[in-house]
């Protein structure tokens, strides 16, 4: 789902760019596009950690 906005959005900037839109847009579609983007890296670090998380807690089982 929010690989499927940033995809939407990089296009919008692109357009964007292309088509010589005025700064002021094509600078909103950036910064929007970049904290959509800072996002999906948090989620996807909070994945990891849960994972990694998971697998030390079984270690701990596993050695008591």
């Amino acid at each position: 789902m929010l690989n499927d906005k940033i995809c939407k959005l990089r296009e919008e900037l692109n357009n964007s760019i292309l088509t010589g839109q005025d700064y002021s847009i094509t600078y909103e579609l950036s910064i929007k596009l970049d904290e959509l983007i800072a996002e999906y890296y948090r989620e996807e670090l909070s994945k990891k950690t849960k994972i990694k998380n998971r697998h030390i807690g079984k270690a701990i089982i596993h050695n008591t």
